[in-house]
């Protein structure tokens, strides 16, 4: 494993996906303990994709964490229904949820089925109530190949609300419409670790990791400079595109 700090963050690089999610899985069992031990909950903010879908199968395979002390909470969320094979709910709970001793009052579900802009009220005040003066403890985050993640879309970035939580966001593009956290919550944890796997996600961890040269920065390199402790965990494919300047 390669370990590199950036202005964007702690860089570590592992040979394989299978690697990155195994490291991944002991970090959040890690920070689960530290968590408890300290305020007595862990706060996790959990993604979709691939990436973080292995994560969660190596947690449900046995991750030494106290679950009933331990809340659940998304960065976003497809406007679908909880059983729709595109949800980010229905991807966590198959891989991982549905085999852990987790309360069911603890899981903060998104819902997608919603109207959206109704639902993003309601879970903004749900995580404004949840986290209160604290903050989140852990989030977890993709890198899609333009730069966004969570919901947070290049294109989008002029109408970020920073006195809003949570968001609605619509599509015309065939993207449809999400809810989403704003940076707000995002950049408020206490840490923020990206996950990224796969040689098509190269260019846009370069990008993300690099200046922004006076250029808009894409929402992941936003997060990544505002938020207080951010990690990346990546892969040597994801890698292959970062230079000495980035590294």
């Amino acid at each position: 494993m390669e370990d590199v700090v950036t202005s964007a963050g702690r860089v570590e690089v592992f040979p394989d996906a299978g690697a990155l999610a195994d490291a991944a899985a002991t970090l959040v069992a890690d920070e689960a303990a530290r968590s408890i031990t300290a305020r007595g909950r862990f706060l996790l903010a959990l993604s979709g994709g691939s990436t973080p879908s292995a994560t969660y199968q190596r947690l449900a395979a046995g991750a030494d964490v106290d679950w009933t002390r331990v809340h659940v909470v998304w960065s976003d969320e497809r406007c679908v229904p909880p059983d729709d094979g595109a949800s980010n709910y229905r991807l966590a709970h198959e891989a991982l949820l549905a085999h852990v001793p987790i309360p069911g009052e603890h899981v903060h579900r998104l819902r997608g089925e919603a109207p959206p802009d109704a639902e993003a009220a309601r879970y903004d005040a749900a995580l404004r109530g949840l986290v209160g003066d604290g903050a989140l403890d852990l989030v977890l985050l993709g890198l899609g190949t333009d730069g966004h993640t969570a919901s947070l879309f290049p294109d989008d970035a002029p109408h970020v609300d920073a006195g809003a939580w949570v968001r609605s966001v619509a599509f015309g593009d065939g993207r449809g419409a999400r809810l989403t956290m704003t940076d707000a919550p995002l950049t408020r944890a206490r840490r923020v670790v990206f996950l990224v796997a796969g040689a098509d996600k190269a260019t846009a961890l370069a990008a993300a990791l690099g200046p922004t040269g006076g250029a808009t920065p894409l929402p992941a390199q936003r997060i990544a400079r505002a938020a207080a402790d951010v990690r990346w965990l990546v892969d040597a494919a994801a890698a292959r595109g970062l230079t000495t300047s980035t590294r």
